[in-house]
Parts: C-alpha cells; sequence; structure tokens
C-alpha cells in the first residue's frame, strides 16, 4: 500500500478542528514539512469540489501545488488531491492529503470541546510517477514525521 497515517488525540470538538483544516490560508502554518509557501489562491472556506493552489518549494525548486478536494464529510472527513504545476503545466502529483476527524472520548463530538482523534494521511497510491518521484527521493520516510509536526501544529493552532 502507498500510504502513511499518524494519528493524534486533540482536545477540541471536530468542529473547531475541521473548521481550522478547511481554511486553506492556515495550511501553511500546520505544515511540517516546511514545504508550503505563500498565500493560497482560491475560495475560503474550503467545501466539496474546491480547487485552491499553493505555493510550494523543495529545495530551490519552486513551484505551485494545485488542489481539489476529493473527500468531504462536514466536521468528519477532507482530502485533496495535489498537483505540482511549473510554468501552467502538470508535472507530478496525483497524491492526497487526508483528514479524518473522529471524537475519542465516547461522544458525538457535538457538545462541549471533548477530546477528538485527528488522523492525517498521505496517500500515493494515485500518484503520477510514484517510485521515481516520491519513493526514490525518500518522501515516504520524511513524512511520517513531517505529519506527526503537522498534526502538533494543528492542535496548538485549535487552542489558540
Amino acid at each position: 500500500m502507498r500510504a502513511i497515517s499518524v494519528s493524534r488525540d486533540i482536545v477540541a470538538a471536530p468542529r473547531q478542528i475541521f473548521a481550522v483544516l478547511r481554511d486553506p490560508a492556515r495550511h501553511a502554518e500546520l505544515d511540517g514539512s516546511g514545504m508550503l509557501r505563500g498565500r493560497p489562491q482560491g475560495p475560503s472556506p474550503l467545501g466539496p469540489g474546491d480547487r485552491f493552489s499553493m505555493g510550494m518549494a523543495q529545495g530551490r525548486i519552486a513551484y505551485r501545488s494545485v488542489n481539489v478536494v476529493v473527500e468531504y464529510e462536514k466536521d468528519r472527513l477532507i482530502a485533496w488531491e495535489t498537483w505540482g504545476e511549473f510554468r501552467g503545466r502538470r508535472l507530478v502529483g496525483g497524491q492526497r492529503w487526508r483528514y479524518e476527524l473522529t471524537p475519542a472520548d465516547g461522544t458525538d463530538g457535538t457538545e462541549g470541546a471533548g477530546t477528538t482523534r485527528v488522523t492525517h494521511t498521505y496517500d500515493w497510491s494515485r500518484a503520477r510517477l510514484p517510485r521515481l518521484v516520491i519513493e526514490l527521493p525518500g518522501y515516504p520516510r520524511r513524512m511520517g514525521p513531517a505529519m506527526t509536526t503537522t498534526l502538533e501544529r494543528l492542535a496548538t493552532a485549535v487552542r489558540g
């Protein structure tokens, strides 16, 4: 399987966490990989089928990712598929970034803050040239720690 997931319990209601995740202007603040740069372009908050782009950098190579929300269930699930573009051409991509929120304290998550289990998944099973552009450069190995940092930052953002 070409996917990696990390989870963290966050003391907040799913709706509070989901509000942060649907705001692409917050994504660079949350990003544990250090690759997101600048301001997004597109709608906010995000909804089903929305398209947005984000400035990215890998080393000295700057580009824009183009993202489409491909999974969406209010206060429970959001995922977008991403493509790297350079000078208007899709070069790489097809990976999905997914956040699934589940009340972790036995409640339905609608009353009070409670605790929410957030599972963050990087899925490159649909990616173009996955062996060459994702696996050989070592992204799966690096994404686990980066995603853990992202969830730490998400917990801080929700508290703040």
